[in-house]
């Protein structure tokens, strides 16, 4: 059952968000809307700058003592937002008990496809190369997670012990299931919004690449997977069928469906129960199922 407070975070996202992103039709107007701060920045945290893998980025540390290592790549439709628009969730994660770095990937349209992926996967290289290590990301940054995943495989790197994804966009090519059913209870995207995503990220290539949509690829081998994503978002049949395709490739997959809430909620772990719900839920996930040397570390939760 939803709580109060994620009936009135879907109302306040419809009536602020769902217009104005379903009439902008450039990059500058979305950075607006998608950049505009909301949360605050957890405390009990630090934000240093870095360069990992030749890439900028910022690592984001718990004030309690060193956590597990994460990488945690951001959303934002490809073309919008930073490590520095998405500390509410990567200083969230720091409190339960990780180290983070989060990569300033190239965006779109500036720089479309593969860029982003070629930065992720760069930064991964020289990451996993200092020690185990978990990822995480929501909504377009869950794309680049998973396609990161399947990149590691057929290149040879380290593999992250397991992924936490949050309402990942997994499928540029299907227009049915929660594409159509959910096209007017979503709080946050209109389907025009997304149509006018998709070419800046684009670009020529084609949409069914498994690199561009993972939910083309082969998950086998793939680590142990998490997937959060609300009932009423136009992006839930991309965790539902990805977390499936998963199983059905033998790789452990982890499934849990929020009534109610809106893209991306864990933002507002501080006042939303279903945030800190998520957020708990992905931490212990991961933990869980870390190699030994990693498996104890303290944490400290608001």
């Amino acid at each position: 059952m939803a709580s109060l407070r994620a009936y009135i975070g879907a109302y306040m996202i419809r009536s602020r968000i769902r217009g104005p992103l379903a009439r902008a039709r450039d990059a500058a107007a979305f950075r607006r809307i998608f950049e505009a701060p909301a949360f605050p920045d957890p405390k009990g945290v630090t934000y240093e700058p870095g360069t990992v893998g030749g890439v900028r980025g910022e690592w984001v540390r718990p004030k309690s003592g060193p956590g597990q290592r994460m990488l945690y790549i951001h959303g934002g439709g490809f073309i919008a937002c930073s490590p520095r628009t998405h500390r509410p969730v990567t200083g969230a994660l720091a409190l339960r008990g990780f180290t983070i770095f989060a990569p300033d990937y190239r965006l779109a349209p500036e720089h479309p496809f593969p860029a982003a992926v070629e930065d992720v996967v760069a930064v991964w290289r020289a990451f996993s190369a200092e020690g185990a290590a978990c990822l995480a990301g929501e909504s377009a940054g869950g794309n680049l997670a998973l396609v990161l995943m399947g990149e590691a495989r057929d290149r040879g790197l380290p593999m992250p012990w397991a992924a936490a994804l949050f309402s990942p966009a997994t499928d540029f090519v299907s227009e049915d299931g929660s594409r159509v059913t959910n096209a007017w209870r979503d709080a946050m995207f209109d389907p025009q919004a997304l149509a006018a995503i998709r070419p800046m990220y684009l670009g020529k290539a084609d949409p069914a690449d498994p690199r561009i949509s993972p939910i083309y690829g082969d998950p086998t081998g793939l680590p142990p997977l998490l997937f959060h994503v609300g009932d009423r978002e136009i992006l839930r049949d991309d965790s539902v069928r990805m977390a499936e395709r998963a199983r059905a490739a033998g790789v452990e997959a982890e499934l849990t469906v929020f009534p109610v809430v809106s893209h991306a909620w864990q933002f507002a772990a501080h006042i939303l129960p279903e945030a800190r719900i998520s957020l708990d839920a992905a931490a212990a996930f991961l933990k869980a199922r870390a190699p030994k040397a990693h498996a104890s570390s303290g944490s400290l939760v608001p």
